[in-house]
């Protein structure tokens, strides 16, 4: 294996260097690491024949050989090689300041992942917030990187947009605006005490960066690569276009009553900040101010709310709502996208299955992503925050937590009926089965925040 790895690296070398174009310079001279410097780690980095090789070392933490000179908006395209079994990535736009974990890198990372999840050209907020944008939306992407071979990278970071290409084809387009600017970082990936893992190497090559007339050389986003959007009740220009409409504009009450109520609640939600929290009322449920609805119904659409829970709390987002079931105590009736803190809360432990933990189909289906590990990363929060995603077409429901599918359903015929006679719904007739109904987020009296809640309604869905 060994051997024939060196035999495709030394082959490899004769492809000629790319040269140099009107608008890009390279960062890598290929001599030396001149206008580097390396922070953190105690990885080895150095130059052989033309390339620069990044080599790992046992109980070091992550490396980052980085650049000098800080970017803002640039195209910056390089060639990676890597060795079997070793995760790495590149930094864009990252810092590293005493002020934050005495000296960290942290900031955005274009990922370099050859395990089984194949999330390679996804983005990472390195020690910061987590994954911004992996691959699970992307089939498409999580075929284009080969193990073995050069892979050619292209980023584009323009405004609150980064863009990444692995080979040629599409992995990620994301909407953020925490950092603007700051330097390039090639990563060696800490392999703690693991000896079998000590003189892993990756290298690069071919590093070349533009910073102007960068419009002009843009390539043409694939329209079946989703945007990922963190802008803070924004939407994105791509957004735009396809039809996604902001469901709360973040500073007023417009488009949103108490589900019990023709008014929004004189009490128990507070907006401030472009965030709109329900306060705690000692766990009652609907005891503070009570559910809120939309003002319109909504057919078959797709639904994102990011969402933030304290200590044990319970909460839901609700979809085909009806508020005339249900005008006594208590929350309206509709199928829920739980919302609960699955450590402190014991209702995590009833129900059937872990039908009632977190991104769950309330009482009726557990949360379960495809594997153990995409389970993890479903269920980790991002500085706190999560993001419910919500497709309904017709019959088919999905329900998304931070970008991984959990939940997936048909919410017609005896097969759903059945599992409907077995839950707490029972006493409600045809329960889920409505055509249209409202969308409601859960006063189950504790403090829950919501923010970046936006909807698209789609047409000509099956099973209508």
């Amino acid at each position: 294996m060994k051997k024939s790895f060196l035999l495709i690296v030394m082959s490899l070398l004769i492809i000629p260097a790319i040269d140099a174009q009107d608008g890009w310079r390279y960062l890598f001279n290929g001599k030396d690491l001149k206008g580097w410097e390396q922070l953190n780690g105690k990885a080895k980095y150095y130059v052989k024949d033309s390339m620069l090789v990044g080599e790992t070392v046992m109980n070091s933490p992550n490396s980052f050989l980085c650049t000098k000179e800080h970017f803002g908006n640039f195209i910056l395209e390089f060639d990676v090689l890597l060795e079997p079994s070793f995760n790495s990535g590149v930094q864009i736009r990252s810092e590293s300041t005493k002020k934050y974990m005495n000296g960290r890198v942290h900031g955005y990372q274009i990922e370099i992942d050859p395990s089984p999840r194949r999330w390679t050209g996804g983005i990472y907020d390195e020690a910061r917030r987590g994954w911004l944008y992996n691959l699970e939306r992307n089939p498409k992407g999580k075929a284009a990187f080969l193990m073995g071979y050069w892979n050619h990278f292209r980023v584009e970071a323009i405004g609150n947009s980064i863009r990444t290409w692995v080979n040629g084809v599409q992995c990620a387009n994301l909407a953020d605006d925490m950092t603007s600017s700051g330097f390039i970082g090639l990563q060696v990936h800490s392999i703690g005490n693991h000896k079998e893992m000590a003189g892993k190497k990756i290298y690069w090559k071919n590093m070349r960066i533009m910073t102007g007339n960068l419009e002009a050389h843009r390539l043409k986003p694939d329209p079946d690569v989703p945007v990922i959007n963190y802008l803070k009740n924004q939407l994105s220009e791509e957004e735009k276009a396809e039809g996604w409409k902001l469901l709360w504009d973040g500073e007023t009450t417009k488009g949103w009553r108490g589900a019990k109520l023709d008014h929004f609640p004189a009490h128990g939600w507070v907006i401030k900040d472009g965030i709109l929290t329900v306060q705690a009322s000692n766990g009652r449920e609907g005891g503070g101010g009570g559910d809120i609805i939309t003002d319109k119904t909504y057919r078959n659409f797709i639904l994102e709310v990011d969402f933030k829970f304290t200590k044990g709390a319970n909460s839901g987002i609700k979809y085909f709502v009806d508020p005339a079931l249900n005008k006594g105590s208590g929350s309206a009736i509709g199928c829920e996208f739980q919302i609960l803190d699955d450590k402190n809360h014991p209702d995590a432990k009833r129900g059937t299955n872990g039908n009632r933990t977190l991104a769950s189909l309330y009482d009726l289906i557990p949360a379960q992503a495809a594997t153990t590990q995409l389970q993890g990363y479903a269920k980790r929060s991002s500085m706190g925050w999560y993001r419910a995603r919500i497709v309904v077409r017709g019959c088919h429901v999905e329900h998304w937590i931070n970008n991984i599918k959990v939940v997936e359903y048909n919410r017609c015929g005896q097969m759903w009926r059945a599992m409907v006679a077995r839950s707490k719904y029972h006493v409600w007739p045809h329960f889920g089965e409505a055509k249209e109904g409202h969308i409601l987020l859960q006063d189950h009296g504790y403090e829950v925040s919501f923010k970046n809640i936006k909807i698209l309604e789609l047409n000509n869905c099956f099973n209508e």
